[in-house]
């Protein structure tokens, strides 16, 4: 843990829409049928846990992918305002946090993941 920020329930969904905002108008049109929710806590078998991507990825879905329940994606906010020290650093982790639950939504792996971030 590095420190912990502050911020309202109403700042955090804030800032979680600007991060949203901020994707591009590309990834942002093929986001159909996928919810974003916000959680204070992560579940306790995972305490560290600052997102969660929960679906059938768009690399996954054949020509019978219809009618299926919106995917999730689910932001913890203690979990992510426990890992800074100040809200800016809170808002680039959150954009961290939603570019990396999204990449899962269009099939990235986090082994992939990982390689992209060491660039």
């Amino acid at each position: 843990m590095v420190g912990a920020v502050e911020v309202s329930a109403e700042r955090f969904e804030e800032l979680v829409a600007e991060a949203l905002d901020a994707l591009p108008p590309w990834v942002r049109e093929r986001m159909e049928n996928v919810d974003v929710l916000i959680e204070d806590r992560p579940p306790p078998e995972q305490p560290g846990l600052l997102g969660l991507y929960e679906g059938v990825p768009l690399t996954r879905r054949g020509s019978g992918y219809f009618g299926a329940m919106p995917d999730r994606i689910t932001l913890y906010r203690s979990g992510l305002a426990r890992a800074v020290r100040s809200e800016q650093e809170l808002r680039d982790l959150i954009r961290h946090t939603v570019v990396h639950e999204v990449a899962h939504f269009f099939g990235i792996s986090d082994d992939r993941l990982r390689e992209i971030d060491r660039y």
